[in-house]
């Protein structure tokens, strides 16, 4: 009885031993396993905050060039970039323009009241675009300074200061405009600030031999700065010119890439040139989908 006793003992042992080992090889084993298992990063949110940002300071140096005929525009009201006869478009009954061209600087107020109007691009607006200026915008050495007084769009709210100066005719007999642009949009619902610094050459590529402004398209190049609504920093540089025709909400084509701190570069497409809300972001090689605001 006692050597059967020991036996089972030893047999015991040695089956606890062998598992212990066993235990000791596998879970590393798996550890490791899912420890290079790669992550996939498919963060958007600084490539939208600088949608966002670029879009609705886009939005208001078109607003404020319109606003000099006293007829606001705003692109093209079928909303899917076709362009009807200059005296078919309807003045917006969302905005009221104060134009003061008697002081110097002279100003333009453009006042979209005090509760939410759709406008014509389908965008919702209330608040004040301030414009100071010293000469025509067409003219060379032109300076306009546009400011926000409460003014949301689609309950976003703008802040800052917009810089355009007209540095004259290129080589090519085209006007360019020096751009710069120190701002903020607080995010409608609390969705958090986004900071937004850029300086961009605006160089004028069709529509300029017209006096309206359906016609007018543009190709923008340069680079800027800012955090997104989560407070995280990206740098932003345009490496093929955005194209951007006022007859248009969006930028018809272009290449910018966004590159947050301490993440890969992000590199957003909005096209070969069809006037849609559809770009993509580019991240490690793989292609998401984004619908611009």
């Amino acid at each position: 009885m006692q050597i059967v006793f020991i036996m089972k003992n030893t047999k015991t042992i040695i089956a606890l031993t062998l598992l212990s080992l066993i235990t000791l090889t596998t879970v590393p084993s798996c550890k490791k396993k899912a420890n290079n298992s790669p992550i996939v990063d498919s963060d958007v949110s600084a490539a939208n905050d600088n949608n966002i940002a670029e879009g609705h300071f886009n939005d208001a140096q078109n607003i404020a060039d319109q606003s000099a005929t006293g007829n606001l525009v705003f692109y093209s009201p079928t909303f899917n970039g076709d362009v009807k006869q200059n005296d078919e478009y309807e003045k917006s009954s969302c905005a009221t323009i104060t134009h003061d061209s008697l002081s110097n600087p002279k100003s333009i107020t453009i006042d979209f009241g005090n509760t939410n109007c759709v406008c014509n691009d389908g965008k919702s607006r209330r608040g004040k675009i301030l414009v100071s200026y010293i000469g025509r915008y067409r003219d060379s050495a032109s300076v306009h300074t546009i400011t926000f007084d409460n003014y949301f769009v689609d309950n976003n709210q703008l802040l800052g200061t917009k810089t355009v100066t007209n540095n004259g005719h290129n080589s090519n007999g085209k006007t360019t405009f020096t751009i710069h642009v120190d701002g903020q949009v607080i995010k409608a619902n609390n969705g958090g600030t986004i900071t937004w610094i850029s300086d961009r050459v605006r160089l004028w590529t069709q529509g300029e031999s017209t006096l309206t402004f359906i016609d007018d398209e543009y190709s923008i190049t340069g680079s800027g700065s800012g955090t997104n609504s989560s407070g995280n920093s990206f740098t932003t540089l345009i490496t093929s010119p955005l194209v951007r025709a006022l007859a248009c909400r969006w930028f018809k084509s272009g290449v910018i890439t966004v590159t947050p701190s301490n993440k890969p570069v992000r590199t957003i497409d909005y096209g070969a040139g069809t006037c849609d809300a559809n770009a993509t972001v580019t991240i490690n090689g793989t292609a998401y989908p984004i619908i611009l605001n």
